[in-house]
């Protein structure tokens, strides 16, 4: 008998083969063995890669460039592109780059709007 991997999002030990899918009979998750694998390289190298709009690894302390006007709640008028932010810090979630903006103050940015300087 093979032992197959638990289910990625429900971690239930009862998932089975459907062609070439395992799938999940609690949850319904369905997934390729492969996938696993890529899972399994991911949490063993720790966090989150980040990347800018071009693909470049970004790091604590980079310097980027803002490649579009991004309109912020409540200022008159949006941030213009080619605005360069110095000194960024990488977080977890949707907005995965906190820094301060001069004239705007402390801002959180989405890695897809800016480019490595």
């Amino acid at each position: 008998m093979s032992t197959l991997p638990p289910c990625p999002k429900c971690n239930s030990v009862y998932a089975y083969e459907s062609g070439s899918l395992l799938m999940c009979p609690e949850c319904g998750h369905e997934w390729s063995a492969s996938e696993v694998v890529e899972n399994v390289a991911v949490e063993i190298d720790g966090p989150p890669v980040i990347k800018d709009s071009n693909g470049t690894v970004l790091q604590n302390g980079d310097s980027v460039i803002l490649i579009k006007n991004l309109p912020v709640k409540g200022a008159p008028k949006p941030i213009k592109a080619g605005t360069k932010v110095n000194n960024i810090k990488l977080t977890d979630g949707d907005h995965n780059i906190d820094c301060r903006i001069e004239g705007f103050g402390a801002m959180a940015i989405k890695s897809e709007f800016v480019r490595k300087a």
